[in-house]
């Protein structure tokens, strides 16, 4: 039984990360399974997704510290241009870190930005346990119910 829960945990921290990792049919498996508790299953998606995205946030502040380099893979332009677009959207971009594609590289750049860690943890908490619970909710059917 705890093997499902570390194989949750493990499948939504490396889907937070930049590896092409699904959460979220790990996460149905497990909830139609039934041998498992819906809100522990919610605690421990919740929990390694966001330490997945706290390890691109922390990778985000030390690439900030290599952007002088002649190897560093942002050019000064590009960088500068992500740091406007940032200060006017801010911190609120990080309710949208459960997004496919777009989630995980928007913690990093918050990391890069220089974010606040106990905000960026609050944001991304709030949108990636949403999501997770809008999925066992669709899953179980408990729309209506």
């Amino acid at each position: 039984m705890l093997a499902g829960y570390f194989a949750l945990f493990f499948a939504a921290f490396g889907a937070a990360t930049l590896l092409p990792l699904q959460s979220e049919a790990a996460l149905v498996g497990l909830l139609l399974n039934g041998a498992h508790g819906v809100w522990a299953l919610l605690a421990v998606a919740t929990l390694g997704n966001v330490l997945g995205s706290l390890v691109n946030w922390w990778l985000g502040r030390r690439l900030e510290g290599l952007r002088g380099k002649r190897w560093f893979p942002v050019g000064p332009a590009a960088l500068d241009k992500a740091r406007r677009h940032y200060q006017v959207y801010g911190h609120w971009t990080l309710l949208l870190s459960w997004l496919p594609v777009v989630g995980d590289p928007l913690t990093l750049v918050a990391g890069v930005m220089g974010e606040p860690l106990w905000r960026f943890t609050l944001l991304v908490t709030l949108a990636k346990g949403a999501r997770y619970l809008v999925l066992a909710w669709v899953t179980l059917g408990w729309i209506g119910a």
